[in-house]
């Protein structure tokens, strides 16, 4: 018996350059406003914070110290860090502003209040 060689289509066209590119500018646009675009405005802020120090802010520097600009030069701001001790860090060490945070209540229940 013979077989019979029927004529095949050839592969179908797949899909056009465009629609191949398309999933990878997806992932970028993903990844530009999920990761780049947060990354400036925190980056802008920053440097906003920086660009804002004057005289007797208090301030916490990247490692955790925490001190009162007492000097302000061009790239390096004294630190006044306990009476009379001055420390001097570079302005993009400086993280936060903290006398603009707002600070814990005392606690004056001293006693009060207390059953015996």
């Amino acid at each position: 018996m013979a077989d019979i060689a029927y004529a095949q289509g050839g592969a179908g066209m797949g899909p056009g350059p465009l629609l191949q590119f398309l999933p990878l500018a997806m992932v970028m646009v993903i990844f530009y406003f999920l990761l780049i675009r947060p990354q400036q405005q925190k980056m802008k802020a920053h440097r906003e914070l920086i660009d804002n120090l004057k005289r007797n802010d208090e301030v916490m520097t990247g490692g955790g110290l925490y001190g009162r600009v007492v000097e302000l030069a061009d790239r390096i701001v004294t630190l006044e860090v306990a009476p009379n001790v001055r420390v001097r860090v570079d302005r993009l060490h400086v993280e936060t502003v903290v006398s603009a945070m707002p600070k814990p209540a005392k606690s004056s229940d001293k006693g009060e209040g207390k059953d015996k």
